[in-house]
């Protein structure tokens, strides 16, 4: 079983609140060094990091069109598993 402690929050979460939880996520990912590595290589990146960064983007989207959103919308729950994975592109 797992708890979790809510805060009362006068303030509402937004949408840029939550693209920027996914833009930190994805800087996690290193998906900048992976494409960039991509171009200059043409070795394409792994799968699972592709997939991974859909899965960042979609959970992205399905927690912005949550009405409301929640307080604690940048909790593991809300997103994909990302401590499996080997995240360097060298």
């Amino acid at each position: 079983m797992r708890f979790a402690v809510v805060e009362n929050s006068s303030d509402p979460v937004s949408v840029e609140d939550v693209e920027a939880e996914a833009r930190r996520r994805l800087r996690y990912l290193k998906l900048d060094q992976w494409r960039t590595r991509e171009f200059i290589t043409g070795r394409p990146m792994p799968e699972v990091i592709q997939h991974l960064a859909q899965q960042i983007d979609l959970a992205s989207r399905a927690i912005s069109r949550m009405s409301p959103i929640p307080p604690d919308f940048y909790d593991d729950v809300y997103w994909p598993r990302m401590w499996e994975v080997e995240f360097s592109p060298t």
